[in-house]
């Protein structure tokens, strides 16, 4: 009976507000923490790059060997591709000097490129379908693009557009929302919409870490990196433990 019901249960948690409550908050945080590893410390783009792409290959790896879906686990390992996908994205926007269009582009390639290859393989991209190892590597390779993707997304549109922080935050909370509506009120693909709104929450995300922690001539708040990133490490834990995450079903 046991073993029917694990093999009844996804590696990822059911998708439910309050695991976008606590996605958004953990995309967030990967803005503030990449920031402060990148900046704050002074390390630069390439070695907080190479720092957290180690903690997120020993997350995922971790992630992987699992035998169940374990909530803290899970959530390490999407605070670990935000903050990469970070690092990352301002690594390729800045110091490789591409610009956020160059690289916005770019990353969306790449995403579009591991969804279609993965669907192509295995004949779906539903986060139903992901209990196994083969199936997981593709989810968070998918996972990771979308979350550096949208950190380009969030820069690009807040800086290079000019709608600033509150404006660009207004844009992808309205976009997230029209992906509501047409969950409930359309019959388009319930996954085609999750990602949608998985890929959207990143840049709302990041905007919004930028708005916390920028210069208050940029627009933003000047709060402390540290002390942002703290307080929505606890809010996460919080919510975690409120919501009381659940294994997903599986598709069979």
């Amino acid at each position: 009976m046991n073993t029917s019901t694990e093999q009844a249960l996804a590696k990822v948690p059911e998708v439910t507000a309050g695991f976008w409550l606590i996605k958004i908050a953990a995309t967030t945080l990967g803005e503030t923490g990449g920031d402060a590893v990148s900046m704050s410390m002074n390390l630069g783009y390439l070695v907080g790059t190479g720092i957290f792409a180690a903690i997120f290959l020993v997350a995922v790896i971790a992630q992987i060997k699992a035998k169940g879906f374990h909530p803290l686990l899970y959530w390490i390992t999407i605070i670990a591709t935000t903050t990469v996908g970070t690092t990352l994205a301002d690594f390729a926007d800045r110091s490789l000097g591409i610009g956020y269009a160059g690289g916005s582009s770019l990353l969306l390639a790449l995403l579009l490129g591991s969804l279609l290859v993965w669907h192509r393989t295995l004949g779906s991209v539903s986060v139903s379908t992901v209990s196994s190892p083969r199936v997981e590597a593709f989810y968070w390779v998918t996972i990771m693009f979308s979350q550096t993707l949208g950190t380009a997304l969030g820069d690009w549109t807040a800086d290079t557009a000019g709608l600033g922080y509150t404006g660009a935050a207004i844009v992808f909370g309205g976009l997230l929302a029209l992906v509501v509506v047409a969950y409930y009120r359309t019959r388009l693909s319930r996954t085609l919409l999750f990602w949608a709104a998985f890929i959207l929450t990143r840049p709302l995300g990041a905007v919004v870490g930028d708005f916390l922690d920028k210069p208050l001539s940029a627009g933003g708040l000047a709060l402390s990196r540290y002390s942002a990133s703290a307080a929505l490490l606890a809010f996460m834990l919080t919510a975690i433990l409120f919501f009381r995450q659940r294994a997903a079903r599986t598709a069979h």
